[in-house]
């Protein structure tokens, strides 16, 4: 029975913002330039008031919450306090899984700081969160990822909440399909078709026609509604996938697109090189180029050459091609462009044994 914490640190950005801004403080205070093209980074819970949310357009926070304050993001500030709080939770654990900047999971069955319980550990971090750094992180506690994570989200901000192996089939029973991570609008909507609404619905229901309707994740939702996952904290993640993306200023036909895509494809071969060396030799080999219309439609495109790309030319090169498999009108207009690295694997899986001697 592993002991598992998700720590989740409370409106991360705009609480640096905060802490570092007296005057911000108690303010509805939103991480975004300002602009068309601009969308929300975060926002304060005085923000979330009044509807606004990550990964919203600035304009549409803008009209929600007339009286919110823009701050432009500082990634660099942000990342020394993630620094900060990793560092404590090392104090506790050599297995720690982070997810972002802002939280992570810490398999504390076996924790080097000795304390009684999970429960207790989790309070001694997020303690040590605040009088480090003062800041504010919410904790959940449960035996395994998928319950902690959701815990962490119970009594937030600033909350505590366990779920112990007792409590699990009782507790995940009323819990709308919609909490369980992989579930989105689309897949809740079909789900409430077939009258699954809750994780007791899902129990019940039919595993195999789970199965034939939404493959290998059919199973692994019901193994979900009872509460079962057995992924273990990995401490050593390898990279999956690397890239950069941009918003213009205004529109643009997908012919105008070609000096962005080559200039985010040169900074994302520069990001996957520096993970080569990390990693001691993992490379991609599939190129994707995301966009995104002026009526937010995203679409992508991706493809694997035989082998992986050898210079930052040819992987230019084969982001500026998979335009050419963008079969939209040519009036369409496009908002925003990504260029992506994907599908990474040890050097000596993704070439033949020719390439390698």
């Amino acid at each position: 029975m592993r002991k598992i914490v998700h720590i989740d640190m409370d409106a991360f950005y705009a609480s640096v913002e905060q802490r570092d801004d007296p005057a911000l403080r108690g303010k509805p205070v939103v991480v975004a330039w300002r602009g068309a093209r601009s969308v929300v980074c975060a926002a304060s819970y005085e923000a979330r008031r009044f509807g606004v949310r990550s990964a919203m357009p600035a304009l549409r926070a803008e009209r929600l919450c007339p009286d919110a304050i823009f701050v432009p993001p500082d990634f660099t500030r942000y990342r020394a306090a993630s620094r900060q709080v990793r560092e404590i939770f090392l104090r506790h654990t050599d297995l720690v899984e982070p997810l972002s900047l802002d939280e992570a999971y810490l398999d504390v069955t076996e924790p080097k700081s000795a304390l009684a319980s999970a429960t207790a550990v989790a309070k001694a971090v997020r303690a040590e969160i605040f009088e480090t750094t003062q800041l504010t992180a919410s904790a959940g506690v449960a035996p395994n990822k998928f319950l902690a994570k959701i815990a962490s989200d119970w009594r937030k901000p600033n909350g505590i909440f366990v779920i112990r192996p007792e409590q699990v089939e009782a507790f995940l029973a009323p819990l709308p399909v919609g909490k369980i991570p992989g579930v989105g609008k689309v897949m809740n909507a079909k789900l409430d078709a077939l009258g699954v609404h809750t994780c007791a619905d899902l129990r019940t229901f039919d595993a195999r026609e789970l199965e034939r309707r939404f493959g290998r994740f059919g199973p692994r939702l019901q193994e979900l509604a009872w509460g079962i996952d057995r992924r273990a904290v990995n401490p050593d993640q390898p990279v999956q996938s690397i890239s950069a993306e941009d918003t213009f200023e205004r529109d643009l036909p997908l012919d105008d697109t070609e000096p962005a895509i080559r200039a985010l494809a040169a900074k994302t071969w520069a990001a996957a090189r520096k993970a080569l060396m990390a990693s001691g030799g993992r490379v991609g080999r599939t190129v994707v180029l995301k966009l995104k219309t002026a009526d937010f439609h995203i679409l992508t495109r991706s493809h694997t050459p035989p082998l992986p790309p050898a210079s930052e030319a040819e992987f230019i090169a084969i982001a500026v091609n998979l335009r050419g498999r963008v079969a939209l009108p040519p009036s369409t207009r496009y908002r925003l462009v990504g260029v992506g690295l994907s599908n990474f694997a040890e050097a000596d899986e993704a070439l033949p044994q020719s390439e390698l001697f």
